[in-house]
């Protein structure tokens, strides 16, 4: 095995490094504008808005939870009292055994290195990519120019465990990676209307949606939004709503009534006056 290696890769420099002693440090996220008013769903190519510049594009560094209020954040979000069941959502990129049918694959090739995500291009697939960032002790696999993770240690945001995380067949599933606003939940919410090219960009955004976590935790979560699950580990509760309606607002995401209710609850926020609520209401 290699030498231990840490922050290997400055793209992936504003995802915090989980240490045993401090499970999540805060996160940078992305300047963004308010969201648009599109109606929610899949439309022609002709009448898909064109997407917005990369919201890794404008970073600004010293932008956190602390610098930017919830109410400000959820002001700028389009919610929704229910989110639609859009049609055509497909994660799979193969072909079903059974039936010969090509899977849809629209959010792109798990993990590809072929997108316009921060990391991509650097000849290392995503989960290798987020696993080399925020795991601590990492080893890598000779022969692979410090990708493929063999071994490391991780604080846990979900849970406040430490795991230590050995790659195999049997034991690599222990550590996953999250989609913090999951990909079924965002086909709802607006990406079913998006470019493939969006849509895999989304789906690799080591800077601002996914988190190495624990397994179980990440099983149990599935697809929920904020409305219907939250970190085991309280201490992470505000942090992870707040970077979840940071990723919708990145990407102009629909988010519902329960979701903004969660946040306010776990983070302890109180609206001001009558209509703080969202910039539009359902």
């Amino acid at each position: 095995m290699s030498a231990p290696s840490l922050g290997r890769r400055s793209a992936l420099g504003l995802v915090a490094v989980a240490t045993a002693a401090v499970v999540v440090q805060q996160w940078s996220p992305w300047t963004t504008s308010q969201a648009s008013t599109t109606a929610i769903g899949p439309v022609a190519a002709s009448s898909t808005p064109a997407p917005r510049e990369a919201p890794w594009a404008d970073v600004v560094s010293d932008r956190s939870p602390g610098g930017t209020s919830l109410e400000d954040l959820i002001a700028g979000l389009r919610v929704v009292d229910a989110l639609p069941d859009v049609d055509g959502y497909d994660r799979g990129c193969g072909t079903e055994k059974k039936t010969g049918r090509h899977e849809a694959c629209v959010f792109g090739p798990a993990w590809t290195d072929d997108s316009a995500a921060p990391s991509s291009h650097n000849g290392c697939d995503t989960r290798n990519d987020v696993l080399g960032a925020q795991l601590t002790n990492v080893t890598f696999k000779p022969g692979t120019r410090d990708c493929k993770v063999v071994s490391g240690t991780l604080a846990d945001p979900y849970t406040g465990a430490v795991i230590d995380f050995t790659s195999g067949r049997d034991t690599s599933a222990a550590v996953q990676i999250d989609h913090v606003f999951p990909l079924s939940r965002a086909w709802n919410a607006g990406a079913a209307s998006w470019p493939i090219d969006r849509r895999t960009a989304f789906a690799n955004d080591t800077a601002l949606n996914l988190l190495a976590v624990d397994g179980p935790a990440n099983n149990s979560k599935s697809d929920s939004g904020l409305d219907t699950w939250l970190p085991p580990n309280a201490a992470f509760g505000c942090d992870y709503a707040t970077r979840y309606l940071t990723v919708a607002d990145a990407y102009e995401l629909a988010v519902t009534t329960g979701d903004v209710e969660a946040a306010r609850t776990v983070c302890g926020s109180t609206p001001q006056g009558p209509s703080t609520a969202a910039g539009q209401v359902g």
